[in-house]
């Protein structure tokens, strides 16, 4: 799972669990970065990230991650792995194309 979080009140917890939530209840099992140990910097919570992401068979992005310079490395790096990926949204799994044009 990837969105938004530098910046954001509890750097969007609230929103990756709820997310979390949606995808396990639809059966899949779930990497997201709101369970991350704490770790000292950016570039440290990326390489933590990043190295997940090269573990999953999809990516699921939530909203705001337009703006996030890192859930839009890990959209780049799953777009270059071929990985499918979708919204969640308002409690949604919204299975559209990430990488059309």
């Amino acid at each position: 799972m990837s969105g938004p979080m530098t910046g954001i009140e509890q750097f969007n917890h609230p929103a990756f669990a709820a997310a979390c939530e949606v995808l396990q209840q639809a059966g899949y099992e779930v990497e997201s970065p709101h369970l991350a140990p704490e770790l000292e910097s950016w570039e440290a919570y990326m390489r933590h990230d990043l190295a997940l992401l090269l573990g999953c068979d999809a990516i699921a992005m939530l909203p705001g991650w337009e703006q996030s310079r890192g859930a839009r490395l890990e959209r780049l790096v799953a777009e270059a792995l071929g990985l499918p990926g979708w919204y969640i949204d308002e409690g949604r799994i919204i299975p559209e194309s990430l990488y059309r044009s």
